[in-house]
This record gives structure tokens, sequence and C-alpha cells, in this order.
């Protein structure tokens, strides 16, 4: 194996006690020497090949504790309707969008935001129709727990003013029950279960050199099973240059179990994660499940999109089959269901049991998230991107909003992550979120909720350590210490000796995995 020296730079090795150090040597994939340069080239030996770092700063591999892998690598060539302030804005991007497909082909895509609009009212399938008349059109919402349909593509899975609403899910319709387009939850996984054109192995393959160049050694990632055969293909033809630990779709489950699939199996390069359940669907979409009602819409307290016999059911078949749970829960009510559905079956040892975003919380609940051990899997700028949202519909709720400070404090174990391609998924702008939490043109000022703000070194330690925990991978990743994993990731900016906004300007000159460079920014 070939040992490299990583000289010339500014190591924060992630560990408390340990102070920064000037160098680094790899024997293949595993650090062997974290120290002086005179001490780790002792170490490493007169063979050793010298990389030069030009002074840079250096942090552990970052690690993506939720991210849509398939879905971002998809959505790359697909219409992106974020930056759309207007209906009509939106209507123009989709219709230049639709000219360039062959004729039939689905348009796929979206991520629109109608709250953000001038006028905030949600779309229907006449205005989708009045650009795309001609070929089907599917597209979710920024939070991706609505789609917009035309008519079509409603047609073609057969949504009419017949069909039910499926357990979990609504058809939103007109005042004459006719479907408006607007599909939530469960309604609209027909259409979900088509946006899969394309090659996979081919946009994966393009994505993972995206994710690098943002700092990102290693993924949790939550699509499907199509997205673990892809990494699979990607694995074995030697193409994988960041880590997978990935989740199973909870319609796989039983599939899953009877294969024999286990948590953590696998190697350091690709490993199976936990079954991934769903509790309720998202605030933006008027879905989060809520004890009390939405401000100005009181009798709706959003959907359990999992019942809740079904959801301890499906907890039991994972835990006895050795496989962990990560529940995506945003509402309070839907945390404490999660909680309650985690105690009732039982958290067997070994396994580390999450909930996924847990956004609003009531504080009791907060408690006993850290006497189960169970990982808060959180995403900072969802809390950056969702303020103004979080203050009009759950005011005057008595909630703790992305309570990291609250949840650290307590003792919940802390993992973040991105939710890409819902946001971005540059981790320096989740870590900017975490300890501003402020936009990123510094707005509010002094930040929202800023008893809630996370000190540089905590911030970092979940989207590392943190995250590395949640997936069982403590000691393999999170830390620059020999025996681990040689992830490490060369940046421009030191972000315990900057100034916090600028942690979000930060770029990445460098990114290693096993010890081999696999991503290095041009001069």
């Amino acid at each position: 194996m070939t040992i490299r020296v990583f000289r010339n730079a500014r190591i924060h090795t992630g560990d408390p006690v340990r102070p920064p150090a000037e160098a680094l040597a790899a024997d293949g994939e595993e650090i062997i020497a974290v120290g002086t340069e005179a001490e780790v080239r002792a170490a490493a030996g007169v063979g050793a090949e010298l990389v030069d770092l030009d002074g840079a700063a250096v942090i552990p591999g970052l690690y993506d504790a939720h991210i849509h892998t398939a879905n971002y690598a998809r959505e790359r060539s697909q219409v992106d309707l974020r930056h759309a302030r207007s209906l009509d804005e939106a209507l123009a991007a989709i219709a230049a969008h639709a000219a360039r497909l062959a004729p039939g082909a689905w348009l796929f895509g979206g991520r629109w935001n109608s709250n953000q609009w001038e006028r905030p009212v949600q779309p229907d399938r006449h205005a989708l129709d009045s650009v795309c008349p001609d070929r089907p059109a599917a597209l979710p919402s920024v939070d991706g727990h609505t789609v917009w349909a035309n008519s079509l593509a409603l047609r073609m899975v057969g949504v009419d003013r017949t069909t039910p609403d499926p357990v979990g899910g609504q058809i939103v319709r007109d005042e004459h029950g006719e479907p408006t387009g607007i599909l939530r939850e469960s309604a609209s996984y027909p259409l979900r279960d088509l946006m899969t054109a394309g090659d996979l192995v081919d946009e994966l393959r393009a994505a993972q050199a995206d994710l690098l160049a943002l700092g990102l050694t290693s993924v949790h990632d939550i699509d499907g099973e199509d997205c673990r055969a892809a990494y699979l293909r990607l694995h074995d033809a030697g193409e994988l240059k960041l880590r997978v630990h990935k989740a199973i779709p909870a319609e796989h489950l039983e599939a899953a179990v009877e294969e024999g699939r286990r948590t953590g199996e696998g190697d350091d390069w690709f490993r199976t994660g936990p079954v991934k359940l769903f509790s309720d669907g998202a605030l933006g979409s008027h879905t989060c499940h809520m004890i009390e009602g939405f401000a100005g819409d009181e009798g709706n307290h959003g959907i359990a999109v999992t019942p809740y016999d079904e959801l301890v059911k499906l907890v039991r078949t994972a835990a006895g089959a050795g496989i962990a749970v990560a529940t995506h829960a945003i509402g309070d009510r839907a945390n404490r269901l999660v909680l309650d559905a985690y105690e009732e079956a039982g958290l067997p040892p070994g396994l580390r049991f999450r909930i996924e975003h847990a956004q609003h919380v009531r504080r009791e609940d907060i408690t006993r998230m850290a006497r189960l051990g169970v990982v808060a899997s959180m995403q900072p700028v969802h809390c950056t991107s969702d303020m103004d949202l979080v203050s009009a519909l759950l005011a005057g709720q008595d909630l703790a909003s992305y309570a990291w400070r609250t949840m650290l404090n307590a003792g919940v174990p802390l993992a973040f992550g991105s939710d890409a391609p819902v946001e971005h998924p540059n981790p320096f702008a989740a870590l900017h979120a975490a300890v501003t939490r402020t936009r990123p043109d510094g707005t509010p000022p002094g930040g929202w909720q800023p008893e809630q703000r996370l000190g540089v070194g905590e911030a970092l330690r979940a989207h590392t350590l943190g995250a590395a925990y949640a997936a069982g991978e403590e000691g393999r990743k999170g830390l620059l210490t020999p025996g681990r994993l040689a992830d490490l990731v060369a940046v421009d900016t030191d972000p315990f000796a900057s100034d916090l906004d600028a942690i979000a300007r930060t770029k990445v000159l460098a990114t290693v995995v096993g010890g081999e460079i696999r991503w290095q920014r041009s001069t």
C-alpha cells in the first residue's frame, strides 16, 4: 500500500484533547500518525509520498446523515423551480424546459415553493395544462411531500373524482369534487414511482463529483432500491469514490429481512443502513402531524402517514431482524408517536434508532429522546429556510423548534445533513446555519431563536462524528486519529479562526477519501 504524508496544513482532528496538527500520514486507507511534521514523517518512513496542502485548514471528512442522492442526481437535469417567485414565473420555466424534451416524455423536477410566491396560493392542474398540455407532468414541492400534476398525468395513474384518498395521503379536490392536481403524501406515490427516467448509475457517478467538491466523504442515502443497486454497480466497478450508508425503504422491509440484510453489513465503502419509515409530512405542505392545529387553519393537524399500530409493527419487524430504524417526524405529535412506538416495540442494544428531522418537539419529549438514546438526525438549513413559515403557522405553540442546543444539553445525539435535493447539499451552509441561525445574508440580525445556536466545534462534530455515530460507524469515521479512515477535507477557511459569516463562503480545496485525493480544485 502507498503511504502518504499530508503536510503543511493546520489539521483539526475533531478530538478535543488533541491540539491542531501539522501533518497526517495514511497507510492505504487508514491513518497511522497525526502530529508535527517531524513526528509524522518519522512514523511514515523514508519512502512515503509527500502531499503539500499549501497551508490549508483541514477538517475530518464531512458526513451527510440524510440525503436523497438518487433524487439529487436525477434533478441535475430536470426543471428547477426553487427561484420562482410567482405562479407565472414557475409556468414560464416549465414551458421552457418542456420545449427541450422529446415529444411525449414526462416532465419531472419541480421543487416549487408556493409559500414564497407573491400570491401564496396552491397551483392546480389547469395552470400546468396551459403550458404542458401534451405530455404528462409531475412536479414535487420543495419539501417533497406534495406533487403538482397535470391532467394527463392524473389520467395515466387513474386519479379522478371517484378515487378515494389513500391511507396517509390526500387528493386535494375543488368545490365540485374534482382533483385539483395537488397530491399530498401517499396520494403522490404512484407518480413518484414513475420519476426514474435515465441511467441512475451514470447520474450517480456524475453527482458524486458534485458531493466530493463540497467536502462530503460519506453519505447516508435515503432513496430506494434502484439507488442501492446503482451504488453496488459503482462499487463493483471500483468507481465509488465516497462512502455510502444505504437506508432500506419501508416498502422493501419484508424483502430485506428475507434477504438477511442487517444494519452495518458491508464494507467501509458501502454498508446497509436502517429502514426508513414515515410518521408524518412536512410543514410547508401543512401535513406535519401536530398536537395543535396550524394558525389560520386550526382544524388541520396534519397527516399521520403511517398509522401508529402499523408503525409499531414495522419497528418490531426491523429490530427483530437486526435492522435499525430511522423515522421521519417533523410535527410534535409525530415525534411523540415515534418515541411511543420505539418504547413499545423496544430498542435492542447495538442498533441506533433515529428520528429524521425532529423539527418541532415538546420539551418533555426531548428528555425522552435522551433517555432512550434516540439520535436526532437534523438539517440546519431547514431552520433558516423555514423560520418565517414556523413563525406564521406555529405561532403561540409551546415548541422547541430546530432545538439543537436544547437537545445537545439534554444529551440527545445530534447528526447533521442536508436533505438534498430539498436543500442544497453544501455542508458549509449547514454549519453556518447551525452556528448563526441566520440566512446567508445575515438576517435576522443575531439569529432566529439564537439561544439554540451551537459552537463551531459542536456543529462540525454533528456533521462528522455525530453522523458517523448515527450510522454505528464512529469507530471508523468522524475523527482524524490513528486507526480511523483517512477521510479529510482541505479548505480555504479555518472555521475555528474565521468570522462566523465566512463559514458559508468556505471553498473546498481538496477532498481525500481513503488516503487518496478524490477531488481537487483547479488552480
